[in-house]
């Protein structure tokens, strides 16, 4: 547990938040939400996407908190979650050192918005076609619109796939909507968001590249930073870090056990943690030489 709380700690702001309200609205709805009628059908007509038109005209928000609900339980619902979660920590993450919190946020907003709008806007022209009716829900299309930035802006990114190797991010979010495209019967009315969610990441990309701030309104979630950019942590400080989340797992495990420790272990665990809230808050470079120091004894015990 210590190991991903120090894993957890470490995510950037916006990641975190993000990871926290899709994981944490999945898991009370799935633990005791969906279990109760009027709760049940007031998320599912209030809060999931109705595209129909013009009812969406009264129930705008809708557009905004589709793109944090997981409804789907069972298996394919849990996959749903979680590579989405997955894909957001291994784009978003590295977006985010990058360009800041409230681009990551902005972004994630812009492009779920934007995939409920071309759902709404399909459905709106041909409302005949099941594949573009019904209900949706889920952060896909959020995702797909990180994905997409992210290779626009660096089209040379490449990701490394399990039996096919190192593909390009760019020709990977292409197939992936060219066979969402073609199996559009059995994807249901997610079709439309994800292609909507890709297009508006373009279309943010492109904004981005010309020098256009279309995430200054996000800087409000955000405490202000020193001008200094935050610089992602090394290989060599991750392997660091979760050799002390091990240690705090030893610590707290011997702790429950009733084991005794010294006045300097109970010391240094209390600083440690001091230390993983700071990271938290601040990241990993605000530390001071000390602390870093602090944090590598820790490492070798």
């Amino acid at each position: 547990m210590s190991r991903f709380l120090v894993w957890y700690r470490m995510q950037p702001p916006a990641l975190r938040a993000l990871l926290t309200i899709n994981v944490g609205v999945y898991l009370l709805w799935i633990l005791a939400l969906m279990h109760i009628d009027a709760v049940r059908r007031f998320v599912w007509m209030q809060l999931a996407l109705n595209p129909d038109w013009p009812a969406i005209l009264t129930h705008p928000w809708q557009l905004v908190t589709y793109n944090f609900l997981h409804l789907q339980p069972g298996f394919w619902g849990l996959l749903h979650i979680l590579f989405n979660m997955l894909w957001l920590v291994w784009i978003g993450r590295e977006y985010e050192e990058l360009h800041g919190s409230h681009q990551l946020l902005a972004l994630y907003l812009i492009a779920g918005v934007g995939g409920g709008l071309l759902t709404v806007l399909l459905h709106a022209l041909f409302p005949n076609v099941g594949a573009f009716g019904g209900l949706v829900h889920g952060a896909s299309a959020s995702v797909l619109g990180v994905l997409m930035a992210v290779a626009i802006l660096y089209p040379f990114k490449s990701v490394a796939l399990f039996l096919f190797g190192p593909i390009r991010l760019l020709y990977l979010v292409l197939i992936f909507l060219a066979l969402d495209v073609l199996f559009m019967a059995g994807s249901g009315t997610a079709v439309g968001a994800h292609l909507g969610g890709a297009l508006f990441g373009f279309l943010y990309a492109k904004a981005e590249q010309r020098g256009l701030d279309l995430a200054g309104w996000a800087r409000i979630f955000f405490q202000p930073r020193r001008a200094r950019r935050r610089q992602p942590v090394t290989a060599e400080t991750g392997h660091m870090l979760r050799r002390v989340g091990a240690w705090m797992e030893q610590r707290r495990g011997a702790a429950a056990e009733g084991r005794s420790s010294s006045a300097e272990e109970r010391s240094l665990e209390e600083e440690v943690d001091r230390i993983l809230d700071k990271i938290s808050a601040h990241g990993y470079d605000s530390l001071t030489e000390e602390e870093k120091r602090i944090l590598y004894e820790a490492s070798r015990r």
